[in-house]
């Protein structure tokens, strides 16, 4: 099988379903609390595990009963406990997400254990990479740590995709260094104007100038509206699949984990990243983010509609 090695979070999300989203000083009554595992990194482990790929997850946990909890739900899911650093004294990361009746959602986290997730508990990482493996990160640990994997996958020879999110405010100076080990970075469209310090809607002209931070390749997703990617073959636009959306939570997640899910098992960018839409479009049609992550079948049966990619 193709090995996909995550680095990142792992949280416990508490969630509610409100009629609309609060504004400001505004209190919202809404249903009953849902807990349910998460964490971008968590979500994007389970995401390529789902798909089919040998997948491992480093990341760390707090003593508590919500690190007991994520850490029997990964172990539910396939996913080896190895690798999860408990962390005494600390709280397992959390996630306060309400969302509202057409699916949009705010989320606020308490990083918790995350936060402490160094590069001492990567000791294990290069045995884990070679040539064949996809290292996925993203920005819910710290930099340093993502930085220090990074360069573990690069003298491994293993490809690195990094998605930066969410991305600090403002952005260091040492995500320069790390997009310089990127072989394929993924952001929203705010991440993406962010990074490149330029107003502009024209999305492949914008993914094209991140490449020159480093990465040899970017893709920038567009929510109901898909997906644009550029490499060294130049960009590709790819649509969305329509789909009745209930909760959007998760949903960028789901597009990550099968976008290295698929590079790992040999696929194209321009297909691996058509797959990516399909998973985030399919993550969106449930409550949840790690309930809502589909499997080989669920993908297989929506991409029976995806129409041909169109060059941007």
């Amino acid at each position: 099988m193709s090995r996909v090695v995550v680095v990142g979070s792992a949280n416990l999300d508490l969630g509610v379903a409100v009629p609309h989203l609060p504004v400001p000083g505004e209190t919202v009554l809404g249903d009953d609390v849902a807990a349910r595992p998460g964490g971008k990194g968590s979500n994007q482990a389970v995401a390529a595990r789902r798909l089919g790929a040998d997948t491992l997850f480093f990341a760390a946990v707090g003593d508590d009963r919500f690190g007991a909890d994520v850490r029997a739900a990964l172990t539910a899911e396939g996913l080896p406990p190895d690798h999860l650093t408990t962390v005494a004294g600390v709280a397992t990361g959390v996630a306060l997400i309400v969302v509202d009746t057409d699916g949009e959602n705010t989320i606020v986290v308490a990083p918790g254990a995350n936060a402490r997730l160094t590069a001492d508990a990567l000791a294990a990482l290069p045995a884990t990479l070679g040539p064949d493996a996809v290292l996925v990160l993203q920005l819910e640990i710290p930099l340093a740590t993502c930085l220090a994997a990074a360069r573990h996958a690069r003298d491994a020879g293993a490809r690195v995709l990094l998605n930066a999110a969410p991305l600090p405010d403002p952005v260091p100076p040492t995500m320069a260094t790390l997009l310089r080990h990127v072989d394929v970075l993924v952001v929203n469209e705010g991440e993406a104007l962010r990074l490149a310090g330029v107003p502009t809607t024209d999305w492949a002209a914008l993914a094209a100038r991140l490449r020159t931070r480093g990465p040899a390749a970017c893709v920038i997703t567009l929510g109901e509206r898909g997906a644009v990617h550029a490499d060294a073959a130049g960009a590709t636009a790819h649509p969305a699949f329509p789909v009745d959306a209930v909760d959007t939570t998760g949903a960028g997640d789901s597009f990550v984990g099968a976008l290295a899910a698929s590079l790992a098992d040999g696929q194209s960018l321009p297909e691996a990243v058509r797959r990516g839409c399909a998973a985030g479009a399919l993550a969106t049609t449930r409550m949840g983010a790690q309930p809502a992550l589909p499997t080989r079948a669920d993908l297989d049966r929506l991409r029976a509609t995806l129409p041909e990619a169109s060059h941007a």
